[in-house]
């Protein structure tokens, strides 16, 4: 059964990434969401399994059920209901501006990327200088 679970989180961990890459903010909503179910189902799975309560005195300490998979899967309920709450939220007010939920491009990252491309020419320019320069030496 275990085995069915971990590939069940890895389909979910998957199609989560794969949905996180869209530029759809209903589609990475979405996405959010199965990465954190992906998750809860990994940390309930590398649980030991069934055991008793682990309550000092009711049991023997080597029967108990370890409690850290129980709180990581908690945490992480919480955190993806953080996160698709700020979600929800930017997406509503997308809505409200554009009448839209794609994400745009920044005006910023275009900058950067030109600027990368110059650096690039400036850099095989130097790179050809400093070939042309050895080639003149070694005549």
């Amino acid at each position: 059964m275990s085995v069915l679970l971990a590939f069940a989180a890895a389909f979910l961990f998957a199609s989560g990434t794969y949905l996180l890459l869209q530029r759809r903010l209903s589609r990475i909503l979405i996405g959010v969401g199965l990465v954190g179910h992906g998750s809860n189902i990994l940390l309930l799975t590398s649980g030991t399994g069934s055991g008793a309560a682990p309550i000092i005195g009711t049991a023997d300490a080597a029967d108990f059920a370890d409690p850290l998979p129980q709180a990581l899967a908690l945490t992480s309920i919480v955190i993806t209901f953080g996160v698709t709450a700020f979600l929800l939220a930017l997406g509503y007010r997308s809505w409200r501006i554009t009448h839209d939920d794609m994400v745009e491009d920044d005006v910023e990252d275009r900058f950067i990327a030109r600027r990368r491309e110059r650096d690039q020419i400036v850099a095989e320019e130097e790179l050809a200088e400093h070939e042309q320069a050895l080639d003149e030496d070694r005549r």
